[in-house]
Formats: structure tokens, C-alpha cells, sequence
């Protein structure tokens, strides 16, 4: 089996649509350690009546808690679409490795805002792009 960023990107997307089906901003994400699942994780905003309830800081809690520390080094987090802000803190001060995202996020993400994760931390972007950005657009015109 050939555990590429496509394969875990689509554990992630598997999460953004369960978001979809609970009526969650369908942003999903998957935390890796050794080619294996950590944490999974979508947004749970509405569900928890909670503004900080976004699948990354879902994900960066349960892998700290699997993990049995703060720190995520050598573990690698697949996100469909570009964190915020607020994500991107919580990332650079979990130390994570490596940042895999789908679609990016002109309006709200953290590379847009010209900000950097930890110096050590890799990103990648543009992995299932089309899907990633698809899912969340579709879920906006719903609700128009």
C-alpha cells in the first residue's frame, strides 16, 4: 500500500463531508504519525456552538492526547482547506512537521495573511485542490 499525501488527503475529505452532513462548514483533517492515523477531525462550530471548534484545533487536541504531549513533531497534518489564524498559532506552537492542504483560502487563511508556521514545519498545498474547494463552494450556495 502507497501512503501518499492523495491517500491521507482523502481521509481528510472523508471528514469534510461529514461536516457537510451535519451542517458544519465542511473542512476536514487527519493528524499522521509513522504512516499511521492519529486524529481525525471536522469542524464542529455549529454543533458545539463553539467559534474555536475548527477540525484543525479538533485534530491537534486528539493527537496531543494520543501522543501524551503538546508537541506534534514528526507527525504531519492533512487539512482540505488552508487554516486561519487561529489555526496556523496552534500549529506553529504544537510544532507539527508538516502541513498538507488542499484548497487554499485567499480570504481568511494564514499564507494569505503572510503569516508562517514553525521554521521547521513543511507545507504543502494544492493536493485534491479541485474536490477540496468544490465541497466547501457547494456548501455555500446551499445556503444561499
Amino acid at each position: 500500500m502507497v501512503f501518499s499525501d492523495e491517500y491521507f488527503m482523502k481521509m481528510a475529505f472523508q471528514e469534510a463531508e461529514l461536516a457537510f452532513e451535519k451542517d458544519e462548514v465542511p473542512i476536514g483533517c487527519v493528524v499522521i504519525s509513522n504512516n499511521r492515523v492519529i486524529a481525525r477531525a471536522h469542524n464542529l462550530t455549529e454543533t458545539l456552538n463553539d467559534v474555536t471548534a475548527h477540525a484543525e484545533m479538533q485534530a491537534i487536541t486528539s493527537a496531543a492526547n494520543f501522543l501524551g504531549g503538546k508537541y506534534l513533531k514528526d507527525c504531519t497534518m492533512y487539512v482540505t482547506l488552508e487554516p486561519c489564524v487561529m489555526c496556523s498559532g496552534a500549529l506553529a506552537w504544537a510544532q507539527i512537521s508538516k502541513v498538507v492542504i488542499g484548497a487554499r483560502d485567499e480570504q481568511r487563511g494564514f499564507i494569505s495573511k503572510h503569516l508562517s508556521l514553525h521554521p521547521k514545519t513543511e507545507i504543502v498545498t494544492g493536493i485534491m485542490e479541485n474536490e477540496c474547494s468544490a465541497v466547501v463552494k457547494d456548501f455555500f450556495k446551499s445556503r444561499r
